[in-house]
């Protein structure tokens, strides 16, 4: 073999070599990006799936509450009821004063019971809900709030109706509850803020702000109970969730459901 031709054998290695080592990068990227892919896959369907067993939990709560709310009423409630139509009748055949005034106090006492059963016989059942709109539900709250005069709660909106389901208005609804009830409780503060809005990208968003003592959250080995409620009530219908927390500052609360594009 001469010598041209052993350059020309030479080159034609080397550009066959260039060509399987492409071919071979070209495979590894490929690879790669089919693996990068399916990993995003399989995510997208887990997360799917993670709101789907939320929303399932989400449902058999909610059934389990309509149940108990409603063997409250029809079960405890009628008995006091009738406990109640006793004591009415004992007031009404006794003749002496001391045991009458003692009578109306257990009298007072039931029917204070069986009012209360109702209310949260009705609370259960989530009729209330249903029926109501957001706003009016936050504005009850805010009320129900308000009228313990522990700490001043001020509500503000944007819209005057927002077309909601149950399942947005129940997230809505138990957060604000939740954070109002860690606010009063845990916070010390003095006044909390709400505020929900709505705009061209975002089908709603809630704020909530509290001024009270705050926390390190870096020093807090466990978020609790309350904000892991919050967060997972948030992840149900895929909402993006802000905690923050300082001290002596306050604890603010931002949840934001985006509208599909």
């Amino acid at each position: 073999m001469g010598k041209t031709e052993l350059i020309i054998v030479l080159i034609l290695f080397n550009i066959f070599f260039v060509l399987f080592v492409s071919a071979v990068i070209v495979y590894i990227r490929k690879y790669q990006q089919r693996k990068k892919e399916y990993l995003n896959e399989i995510e997208v369907k887990n997360e799917i799936h993670k709101r789907e067993l939320l929303a399932t939990q989400l449902e058999i709560q909610q059934a389990t509450m309509q149940q108990i709310g409603r063997e409250l009423h029809d079960n405890i409630g009628q008995k006091l009821t009738l406990v109640s139509l006793y004591t009415q009748q004992l007031l009404y055949e006794n003749r002496v004063p001391e045991v009458s005034e003692r009578i109306d106090q257990v009298s007072q006492i039931i029917n204070q019971s069986l009012q209360d059963l109702r209310s949260l016989s009705k609370t259960l059942t989530d009729d209330n809900i249903t029926q109501k709109e957001i706003v009016t539900l936050i504005q009850e709250e805010v009320d129900n709030t308000n009228t313990f005069k522990r700490c001043k709660v001020t509500f503000e909106h944007n819209f005057n109706q927002l077309d909601l389901g149950f399942v947005h208005k129940n997230v809505l609804l138990r957060i604000t509850q939740e954070f109002i009830q860690n606010s009063i409780k845990h916070a010390h503060c003095k006044n909390i803020f709400i505020s929900l809005s709505t705009s061209e990208d975002k089908l709603w968003e809630l704020n909530l702000a509290d001024d009270g003592i705050g926390f390190d959250r870096t020093k807090i080995k466990s978020n609790g109970i309350g904000l892991t409620n919050m967060k997972n009530r948030a992840a149900i219908i895929g909402a993006d969730f802000t905690f923050e927390s300082r001290e002596n500052i306050g604890t603010t609360l931002n949840i934001i459901l985006k509208k599909q594009p």
